[in-house]
């Protein structure tokens, strides 16, 4: 089960909570962790438009180098309606990360209800051997002040 942990980003006032949740997993030594923020001056609720941002940190832990070459998600809205995404890279790029090493990025998606969640997979290589393999993206909220009830 992914580890979960609340975070300061800092953010106080109206532009909502200012603890986001951070869900961390890892997978054959490496460990993905995200935080995700809903993006208030970009979201339109009046017209169902909301947009969130999400902070996605690779660690590699483990002691091979591996390649990034292309991602999946799911994003499931609050209908229950799913969206699949496949790409090759994430940001345009396909980081390598040597033992110790890891990147951060920062993308974003909208969806057309206040709330939903995100989850996906690396398909990543080792590129000494040519060995692909998976790495499990957690599942993740994607929360607003408009919703309805509790957190996912």
């Amino acid at each position: 089960m992914p580890r979960r942990r609340p975070i300061d980003t800092g953010r106080r006032g109206g532009n909502g909570p200012a603890m986001a949740e951070e869900y961390s997993t890892v997978t054959d030594g490496v460990r993905v962790s995200v935080r995700s923020y809903y993006l208030e001056d970009q979201s339109e609720p009046d017209s169902a438009h909301f947009v969130w941002a999400y902070r996605v940190k690779i660690d590699n832990q483990g002691a091979r180098p591996v390649r990034l070459l292309r991602r999946t998600w799911h994003i499931t809205d609050a209908r229950g309606r799913t969206q699949h995404v496949h790409g090759a890279g994430v940001v345009g790029e396909q980081p390598l990360l040597e033992p110790g090493e890891s990147f951060e990025y920062t993308s974003g998606t909208p969806l057309e209800t206040p709330s939903g969640f995100m989850v996906g997979t690396y398909h990543m290589v080792d590129p000494a051997s040519g060995e692909a393999f998976d790495v499990a993206v957690p599942a993740f909220s994607l929360d607003s002040p408009h919703q309805d009830g509790g957190v996912h």
